[in-house]
This record gives structure tokens, sequence and C-alpha cells, in this order.
């Protein structure tokens, strides 16, 4: 096997077609990182010239310690070659992150949560991360049905919000224009002001659209009520999965937030998307794991098994309630390079203590 950097966009995505993945690893999602000034890797694992793996790789810079991230990867053409294939791989890793002066290799796994997996990375000498960077639990719903049954097994108090939206005269909008995102970002600021996150520039989402858009894979939605926006989501649409990547909206009574969602999939439907992932949510209990995986589309009670004091609890209770599935990924793995990783794994810990996480 060898390693060698991917430079052709066409390489990438045709390997990535059809595999389990997220966006975080797509050729756009490299731009971008690329355009805010991080530096890239896209590696190919091949063996007799034939590529078996792809891995975007991001050094991120901080005052802490900079360390090299593999956000949602690497990603197989089997799963069954990771036992060959990742421990290559993170052979190279880490002479890159010495080469590079990192502290650590951080690695978000796409990887199903379960003890082979975990096992796998225990025994290259990872350890669980302080803190995920991206989710390690996500909420996917299944669109591939038609409208009325994807409708029917949404929560009955969100069908009931989004035929009042409808009564109330909401009116939901979509641009690919990049004023929309100025309009995103002031609902977005007062949303991170009202719940107590700290959000993303405007230079940030601003590169994001633009990164996306080139493939027509990035749309702002935007809710309307008597001519001003109150809703606003930014939608990443990836490989027939359409991504809830970025959400805002105004306090008040009008449930534009309800109606939005039920468009984003519509819209996505017309663009052939068989799933909607709705990002992250807040932990699931242990104890309640097994019976929500088995639960049918619907039936997901979200006060009997989501932890009710994390600060993502009320956004999970809305994300829910349109029906779907969590959908499970090992936890993020650290493997240390120097004894500087301790100082970056002090204060993610106190961060994560501060945001209640």
């Amino acid at each position: 096997m060898e390693i060698k950097e991917i430079k052709e966009k066409s390489l990438w995505e045709n390997f990535l077609k059809g595999k389990e993945k997220t966006f975080l690893q797509s050729w756009q999602w490299g731009n971008f990182q690329r355009n805010l000034g991080e530096k890239i890797f896209r590696l190919g694992v091949f063996e007799k010239e034939k590529l078996k793996a792809v891995c975007l790789v991001i050094k991120i810079k901080a005052r802490r310690g900079n360390f090299l991230f593999v956000p949602h990867g690497p990603i197989f053409d089997q799963e069954k070659e990771k036992f060959k294939i990742l421990p290559f791989l993170i052979s190279f890793l880490k002479n890159l992150s010495v080469k590079e002066k990192a502290c650590f290799l951080r690695i978000a796994p796409i990887l199903a949560r379960n003890r082979e997996n975990e096992n796998l990375f225990r025994k290259l000498s990872f350890r669980e991360a302080p803190i995920h960077i991206h989710p390690e639990l996500t909420w996917e719903i299944d669109i591939s049905r038609n409208e009325e049954e994807i409708f029917s097994s949404f929560r009955k108090t969100h069908r009931n919000l989004i035929r009042r939206a409808i009564k109330e005269g909401v009116k939901i909008g979509v641009s690919k224009e990049i004023e929309a995102v100025e309009i995103f970002n002031n609902l977005y600021q007062q949303t991170a002001q009202r719940h107590h996150f700290v959000p993303f520039s405007k230079e940030f989402l601003e590169k994001e659209f633009l990164s996306f858009k080139e493939d027509d894979s990035l749309l702002v939605f935007l809710g309307k009520y008597q001519g001003k926006v109150i809703s606003s989501a930014m939608i990443i649409f990836y490989d027939q999965t359409a991504y809830y990547h970025q959400g805002a909206s105004l306090e008040g009574k009008i449930p534009a937030s309800y109606l939005l969602q039920w468009e984003v999939i519509k819209e996505s439907k017309k663009r052939n998307c068989q799933k909607y992932n709705m990002w992250g949510i807040a932990p699931i209990k242990n104890e309640g794991i097994e019976e929500v995986l088995n639960s049918p589309e619907g039936k997901f009670n979200p006060y009997n098994y989501l932890e009710k004091n994390h600060p993502w609890f009320g956004l999970s209770l809305f994300k829910t309630g349109f029906g779907g599935k969590p959908k499970f990924y090992l936890k993020t793995q650290d493997l240390i390079i120097s004894k500087f990783y301790w100082l970056n794994w002090l204060v993610e810990k106190i961060r994560k203590k501060k945001r209640r996480l």
C-alpha cells in the first residue's frame, strides 16, 4: 500500500459516491477549510494502484497547540478493510503530525459506535477526546417515502404547528445569493445571544456558502411573516443527503421554523435526496439507546430518552419531532504526539464543563 495526495476532484468524489459519509469529507469542505486559511491534505490510500480509502486532514492552528484533524473520516472502499488500512494510515499521519509540529492527531470517525471499532482505535493507542468538534450523534430522517408518509410520521404537535404557520400566512423563500447569508447571519447572532453559544463569524458563513455554491449544493431558506424574515436555515445537499447545518430564528409565537423544515424536506426530495440529516442532538441516555434504535419512525419520545439538562435539549425536541432515528458515530479519538497535548486536554475539559456538554 502507498499513500498519495489526491489532486483531482473527480477521483475524490467518484470514490465517495454512494458510501457512508457526511459532507465533512467532501471536496467542497476541503476548499472551504483552505479558504479559511487552514492547511489541508487530501490523502488517498492505494493498493496496487487501486484507491482503497480517502482521508481529508485539516491542520488546526490554536494557541493551546496545533493539531491535525480528520472530520468524519477516513472513508474506506469497504468497511472490512479498516483493519488493514487504518494502522497503515495512522502510521503515516503520526509522521505527518511530527512534521507539521502538531501536538496530537484527532479523528472524528464516521464508523459506527460499537465495541469492535472502539477496540480498533484502542489498539492504535488512541484515547477518547475530551470534547468533540463535529456531532457524534445526529438525527436522520428517511425521506425516500412519499410526502404523505413523511408528514404523518411527524409528531402531532409538529403537524399542527406546520398547519398553523400556513394559516398565519408564513411564506418560505429559497435563495442561492450571497446576500441571503447576511440576512441569515443577523438572525443567527441573535439566536446565539439568546441560547448562549459561541456563533460562527459572518466571514465563516459566507465562505462556507461560496464553497458549496459552486456545485449548487447549498441553499438558504428564509421564513417570512408579514414581510419580515423570522426563521432561516443553511442547507447543504451532498450525494442524496440533505444536511441541516446552520439554523436561526427570532423568538416569538409564529411557528415559522416548523414550516421551514417541511419545505426543506420537500425541496430535498426534488433534488432526489433519500435522507435528511438534521445534525447534532443532545445525548441519549445509555439505558434507552437500544430501544430508541428499534423504535419506528415518529415514535421517539424525547422526554424519556434525551438528557434533559443538556443545552441542546430544546433544539433536540424540535428536531426529533420530524420523525427519524438517531445515528451514532464512534466517539472522537485523540492520539498524543507531544506532552503539550495535556494543555489542550485541560482547556477543553474546562470548556466542556462551562458549556454543560
